[in-house]
């Protein structure tokens, strides 16, 4: 059916109206978001979701900003992600020329601030993305300080330390978590300080005295938390370890299965696998440990004993040189897997639960392994739970995902080769036989 021109002019221009009226609202901004990225990078982390859970009360944090911070609407969009899991998560600019006498006495400079306040207790930030607002909000629920005392003196992993086998990067991440890292040395005091909620002891390179001995062993009558690292074939440390009623077997745990995550070296156990505990509870992320010694437990200890970490199957314990081929002897002193090397020991004393962890490797929570994989989480968590800070210890470390994208040497030399020779020839050798077409027309 033909419609009358004036009819149908009047369609078309209601039609135009529709049309700038949908691109009109298009324009508008609103709230909703959803997150395609593939890391999730605009979705606030589980880390930051399980801390806000651990925070009841209001959450006020003042931005103190000029009016016209080209930051303010990248705060705003941070904010938004919070309280979109925690309502009472509340934003406020100010201009700080407004205040001065204020600004001063926060000791606010010209470039403005940050303050987070909860349940009067405020914390400071200078710049603010995810994972600095989280650690302030971490420091916030931790309403008293905890000291983990780190054993010195006899060649042990520094807790502040730089070099590759140190503890410097795991000691600042205790730190963004209110755990204060302060090293002890035995040999210039008296009695472990009773402010210690967790004394920790890695590898002493050289046998302790007997008279630090004797202080180790008294923190441990009296309930201490112990938090100990050992390495395969050290006995510095079998003192202590035979009062817990922990053996070290002979010989360097090896992983058959190392092979299967790009690992050549079977030095290397891998966990992927955990046992029941309140430690691993949710955790699912691989644990890489170098150089690991293999524990047994003694059924006669006053410690109750639970298996934290086991080896493969396809493990055992070499007590040869671990280079080249290596394979298990079956008629010899080596234990094939799985194997245990972890332990978490517990016991009442004084109506309260003591708690040690032994570990038969050092060198995962060290500055060199510490970012691979789940090793940092794991530290996290076997401190949380050592000093009873329970609620705390699924919450894990933000992490971004390597982007990068890494390629082989025989990868790069093809690209280069496909890229800087094929291409050019392909493109030189159509463009011939086109020309040579054209001109026999």
């Amino acid at each position: 059916m033909k419609l009358p021109p004036r009819l149908k002019n009047t369609l078309l221009t209601l039609a135009f109206i529709a049309l700038i009226g949908g691109l009109a609202a298009l324009t508008q901004r609103f709230t909703g978001q959803v997150d395609i990225t593939s890391s999730a990078s605009n979705t606030l982390s589980e880390a930051s979701q399980k801390v806000l859970a651990n925070l009841p009360d209001k959450v006020q944090i003042t931005a103190y900003l000029k009016k016209d911070a080209a930051i303010r609407r990248q705060i705003e969009q941070l904010v938004a992600r919070y309280s979109d899991y925690k309502a009472d998560v509340n934003l406020t600019f100010v201009d700080p020329a407004s205040i001065p006498e204020k600004t001063r006495e926060l000791n606010i400079g010209s470039e403005g601030g940050i303050i987070i306040d909860y349940q009067g207790r405020i914390e400071r930030l200078i710049f603010m993305d995810e994972a600095s607002l989280t650690n302030a909000l971490l420091q916030l629920a931790n309403a008293n300080e905890r000291w983990v005392s780190f054993l010195a003196g006899h060649g042990e992993r520094v807790a502040n330390g730089i070099a590759n086998f140190d503890f410097g990067s795991f000691g600042k991440a205790l730190d963004q978590h209110k755990i204060k890292a302060q090293s002890l040395n035995l040999a210039t005091v008296q009695a472990i300080p009773d402010n210690s909620n967790l004394l920790v002891i890695s590898a002493p390179a050289v046998p302790l005295m007997a008279g630090e001995l004797t202080l180790i062993k008294q923190y441990i009558d009296n309930g201490g938390n112990l938090l100990l690292l050992t390495d395969p074939n050290n006995t510095h440390l079998n003192p202590v370890l035979e009062w817990l009623g922990i053996r070290v077997l002979a010989g360097v745990l090896v992983d058959g299965k190392s092979k299967l995550y790009g690992i050549d070296d079977p030095s290397f156990v891998l966990a992927s696998e955990y046992t029941k505990h309140p430690i691993t509870k949710g955790f699912q992320t691989i644990t890489v440990y170098p150089v690991t010694a293999a524990l047994d437990s003694d059924l006669t200890s006053p410690f109750k004993a639970e298996a934290l970490l086991s080896s493969a199957k396809q493990s055992w314990t070499e007590t040869e040189v671990v280079s080249g081929k290596i394979r298990f002897d079956a008629g010899g002193v080596e234990r094939a897997g799985p194997l245990n090397f972890a332990y978490a020991l517990t016991r009442t004393i004084k109506n309260t639960e003591q708690r040690i962890v032994v570990v038969g490797d050092g060198d995962f929570l060290s500055n060199t392994y510490i970012g691979n994989v789940g090793n940092l989480d794991m530290g996290l968590r076997l401190v949380n739970w050592l000093i009873h800070d329970d609620k705390f210890i699924d919450i894990p470390s933000k992490t971004t995902p390597d982007g990068s994208l890494q390629l082989s040497p025989t990868a790069i030399a093809a690209l280069s080769f496909g890229f800087l020779i094929i291409l050019p020839v392909l493109l030189l050798v159509t463009g011939f036989f086109v020309w040579r077409r054209r001109n026999r027309r």
